[in-house]
C-alpha cells in the first residue's frame, strides 16, 4: 500500500471508530443525566468543571461552551485543586470531575475533599465502577471499548466521548434556560450571530459617502459622483425627495444605447421609485433584500428621508456574508 494509501486508511479508520463510539454514547444516557442537568438547572451557584492531563482540556472547551450558553461554569484543575486552588469551588457550585478511569490519583485525593464541601458532584467517567463513579451524585457515562490510538493508549475515542457528552449537557441546560439566538449574540458581540442579531443598516451607512444629484445634473457630473463616492451608485433627489437611482449598470445600459450622450441628463437615465430599506431594520435583511432581487446595493431612507447607502461590500466586511 502506497503512503498516501497508508495515511487516508488510518484517517479513515480513526474517524469511523470515534464516530461508532460516539453513536454507542446513547445507549448510556439514563436517568444519572437527566438528574445532572435539573442539578445544575435549579443550582444557585456555578458549574465547576475539574480534571487531569487530557481531561483537563476537555474541562476547558466544556466550561468554554457551558458560559457561551447561559450557563455560569469555571475551570478547576485537578492537580493545581489539591494545591490551593480548592477555593475556587464556592457553596452554592455544582462539581464536575472529568476522569475516564475515575481512579488516578489526584482523582482520589481531591474527590473526598470536594464532598467535603457538600457540594453536589458530577462523576464524567468511563468507568462508573470507578472510586469516582461511586462517590458522585451523578454519573455521565463516556465508557469507550477503545481509543482511536492503535496501541489503546493516547486518550482519542476517550476525550472526544467526553466532548461529546459536554455538548450534549449543554445543549439541555440551553433548552431549559429557553435560551434564544439573541441570547447568544448578547454573549458573542463580536461574532458573525451577534452581528446577524444587532447590527443596523443605521450602524452601516455612516461609513459610507452619500452619493447624491438632482434630475437636472448632466449625465458626466453623474458619472463623476458614482465614482468618487465609490459605491456604484447615486440617488436622485427633487426638493429633497427621493425620485430615482442611478447605477452602473444604467451606465453602461446607457453608453450601449445612446451614440451621443450629450444633453442627457439624470433624469433619463435614472431608474424611478427605487427599491429602499429603512435605516432601523437589521443589516442582515439588507442582505436578503439584495439576494432576493439581485442587487448589490440599496438606499437606505428614514421616514422617505434619504440617508445613504448600504452595499453588499459593508456586509461583507462585516463578516455578515
Amino acid at each position: 500500500m502506497s503512503n498516501s494509501k497508508t495515511i487516508l486508511a488510518n484517517a479513515k479508520s480513526t474517524i469511523l471508530s470515534e464516530s461508532n463510539a460516539i453513536a454507542s454514547l446513547a445507549n448510556y444516557l439514563d436517568e444519572d443525566f437527566a438528574q445532572a442537568v435539573n442539578c445544575i438547572y435549579k443550582g444557585r451557584g456555578r458549574v465547576v468543571i475539574t480534571g487531569i492531563g487530557k481531561s483537563a482540556i476537555i474541562a476547558s472547551k466544556i466550561v468554554a461552551t457551558l458560559n457561551s450558553t447561559g450557563t455560569p461554569a469555571i475551570f478547576m484543575h485537578a492537580a493545581d485543586a489539591i494545591h490551593g486552588d480548592l477555593g475556587t469551588i464556592q457553596k452554592d457550585d455544582v462539581v464536575i470531575c472529568i476522569s475516564k478511569s475515575g481512579n488516578t490519583p489526584e482523582i482520589k485525593m481531591l474527590v473526598p475533599l470536594i464532598k467535603l464541601g457538600d457540594n453536589p458532584l458530577i462523576a464524567m467517567t468511563g468507568n462508573p465502577d470507578s472510586y469516582l463513579g461511586k462517590k458522585a451524585d451523578y454519573i455521565l457515562n463516556t465508557y469507550v471499548e477503545k481509543e482511536a490510538c492503535p496501541h489503546n493508549l493516547a486518550p482519542t475515542t476517550s476525550t472526544t466521548a467526553q466532548l461529546v457528552l459536554g455538548d450534549a449537557l449543554a445543549i439541555c441546560l440551553l433548552d431549559q434556560r429557553g435560551f434564544s439566538s439573541k441570547d447568544f449574540a448578547k454573549y458573542h458581540p463580536g461574532g458573525t450571530l451577534g452581528k446577524k442579531m444587532y447590527l443596523r443598516v443605521s450602524d452601516i451607512i455612516n461609513s459610507n459617502q452619500k452619493p447624491v444629484v438632482s434630475p437636472e445634473t448632466d449625465v458626466k457630473n453623474v458619472i463623476v459622483e458614482i465614482s468618487e463616492k465609490m459605491l456604484g451608485v447615486t440617488a436622485v433627489l427633487e426638493n429633497e425627495k427621493l425620485v430615482g437611482i442611478v447605477t452602473d449598470g444604467d451606465i453602461r445600459r446607457m453608453l450601449n444605447k445612446y451614440d451621443n450622450i450629450n444633453g442627457l441628463k439624470a433624469k433619463d437615465i435614472m431608474t424611478p421609485n427605487p427599491k429602499t430599506i429603512t435605516t432601523d431594520v437589521l443589516a442582515i435583511k439588507a442582505l436578503k433584500e439584495m439576494r432576493a432581487r439581485g442587487i448589490s446595493q440599496l438606499l437606505a431612507v428614514n421616514e422617505n428621508s434619504y440617508e445613504g447607502v448600504v452595499h453588499l461590500h459593508n456586509l461583507i466586511n462585516e463578516g455578515i456574508l
